[in-house]
């Protein structure tokens, strides 16, 4: 969110200098007048689209900050049947998880039913190696979806030093 306001400021900053060369541009007095008020309208505009795309996942080829991003747990998924696999994902070193979409493709729609299936049953999560390689390097890294091995139980305290326990046997007199 808070890149919201740092690229609707840069859209401001752009619009500020093409409206500020309309108005000192040698032109006809009505060609400056529209240049600031397509200006106007673009200020409004641009808050809206930005708006709307908050709240809509992004497809991972378009990703570019974090495309070297070698794994990401999958928070939630949904699929759309010959549409599109919709993916809630938690990257490694953000604080908040993001949307995704990825093109409908049968294989990686089943990999990744499965991998949800045996995090559920190992009682761990949904993995995802590269996310955001372009799908030439995707089918390469098989399988993309993944659930980790169950981690192993925490040790049990040892009795180090301590003599062992001696039970009596019942009716022996001990």
């Amino acid at each position: 969110m808070a890149q919201f306001g740092l690229f609707f400021v840069v859209l401001l900053a752009i619009a500020a200098v093409l409206a500020n060369i309309g108005i000192w541009a040698p032109r006809k007095t009505w060609v400056r007048v529209a240049a600031v008020g397509a200006t106007a309208l673009f200020i409004p505009a641009a808050y809206a689209s930005l708006s709307d795309l908050l709240s809509r996942p992004k497809p991972v080829s378009l990703e570019w900050m974090h495309r070297q991003a070698k794994e990401a747990t999958v928070l939630g998924a949904r699929i759309r049947e010959g549409e599109a696999i919709y993916l809630w994902l938690q990257l490694p070193g953000e604080a908040q998880p993001r949307s995704y979409v990825l093109p409908y493709d049968l294989e990686t729609a089943k990999q990744l039913h499965k991998a949800q299936g045996s995090a559920q049953k190992n009682g761990t999560e949904t993995r995802m190696k590269g996310p955001f390689r372009k799908r030439g390097e995707r089918e390469k890294l098989r399988p993309q979806f993944f659930a980790p091995p169950q981690p192993p139980r925490p040790e049990k305290p040892s009795n180090q030093g301590a003599p062992p326990l001696n039970m009596p046997r019942p009716g022996t007199n001990g």
